[in-house]
């Protein structure tokens, strides 16, 4: 009777291909994840973006034109109109609604925490978890007379909770329309947006590179 070789794999080899499997998928694991929550990220700036234009189109349609001349934390009552079961966190989030942002934001280096004078003219939340956090000082020059729109597009209990990775903002311009802060015109054009530079500001002028520039979220500090 002819006897038929059987090949197999030693429990050694086994062990010692289960390992290197182990080693590439804890290499590659952080950077697949990193990736992925990136790309969240871009799509997320995108779409709050487009929400927060769609808004003030329709309230232009309503009002015949939207410029930034409201009195003093009259904007966020009129605007959460515009978006379908928006929860309103009411001024200076005191319901709590909105989450602690006096303690939850970090500047864009993830240092410093960010100068909440910036967002805290009215909150609300959208049913999608996004944040919207206004700055509306109407004749205060000492701050700034525009109103700033800040988004928080994965939303303030999730992470990383920094200006200019998650939370960006926008400016309303005196013609009524909206543009990302650091383009050229708004108020921090070229300003507020260092990897090295601490600053409770430091972040606010971010959202135009964000937008524009392909590799942005592939290189945040």
């Amino acid at each position: 009777m002819k006897l038929k070789l059987v090949y197999a794999f030693t429990l050694a080899e086994v062990l010692i291909t289960l390992g290197i499997i182990g080693i590439v998928a804890a290499m590659t694991m952080p950077v697949l994840i990193a990736n992925h929550r990136q790309k969240e990220l871009e799509a997320g700036l995108k779409k709050a973006y487009s929400i927060a234009q769609q808004a003030l189109l329709r309230m232009s349609v309503d009002r015949g034109d939207v410029v930034p001349d409201f009195s003093i934390r009259e904007f966020q009552s009129e605007y959460i109109k515009y978006f379908k079961d928006a929860i309103d966190c009411g001024l200076y989030n005191l319901n709590g609604l909105c989450g602690d942002f006096y303690n939850t934001y970090k500047d864009y280096s993830g240092k410093t925490s960010i100068d909440t004078q910036f967002v805290d003219d009215g909150q609300f939340v959208l049913p999608d978890g996004m944040n919207v956090y206004i700055q509306n000082e109407g004749a205060n020059k000492e701050r700034t007379a525009n109103i700033y729109i800040s988004i928080d597009v994965n939303g303030a209990k999730k992470y990383p909770n920094k200006w200019g990775h998650d939370l960006f903002t926008f400016q309303l311009m005196p013609d009524g329309k909206l543009m990302p802060m650091g383009m050229e015109g708004t108020d921090f054009y070229e300003k507020e947006c260092s990897k090295t530079v601490s600053s409770n500001k430091n972040g606010i002028g971010c959202t135009y590179e964000a937008i524009n520039n392909t590799s942005y979220f592939k290189s945040l500090p």
